[in-house]
């Protein structure tokens, strides 16, 4: 898998990894290459009337980038404030282990229904869990 001008890995294609007793998923090796231990932002994301209907994992880079349009808002708006407060409620940060598997926070997988499998779809720089 290619990486374009050292953006870090594409994330494409769908797999369908194992939950353990732990709630640890299985990062795809592909999208893993030359990574240890990678931190990700999860957000309950949600999806027409769903409030929450999948996870939304960004990695560093693309949560450094939402971090940085987040804290650029200015705080007088409205609407960035209720979009903070949005977006620190529903996200968690995690790290992968040296096998490559984030642990989801319990209330995550519940909010979402992720119990023994799980679907991780590829979004290029970011992908979803559901």
């Amino acid at each position: 898998m290619p990486e374009a001008n050292n953006a870090g890995p594409c994330y494409n294609s769908c797999f369908d990894p194992t939950v353990d007793e732990k709630r640890r998923v299985q990062i795809p090796a592909n999208w893993r290459k030359g990574q240890n231990e990678t931190e990700f932002m999860l957000i309950l994301w949600p999806s027409g009337s769903q409030q929450d209907a999948c996870l939304m994992v960004l990695p560093p880079l693309a949560a450094q980038r939402l971090r940085e349009r987040i804290t650029s808002m200015p705080f007088g708006d409205g609407q960035a404030e209720a979009l903070r407060r949005f977006l620190g409620r529903k996200s968690h940060m995690v790290t992968s282990d040296k096998s490559g598997r984030i642990t989801l926070p319990e209330h995550m997988a519940k909010a979402v229904g992720i119990e023994k499998k799980a679907v991780v779809v590829g979004m290029f720089d970011r992908f979803q869990m559901w």
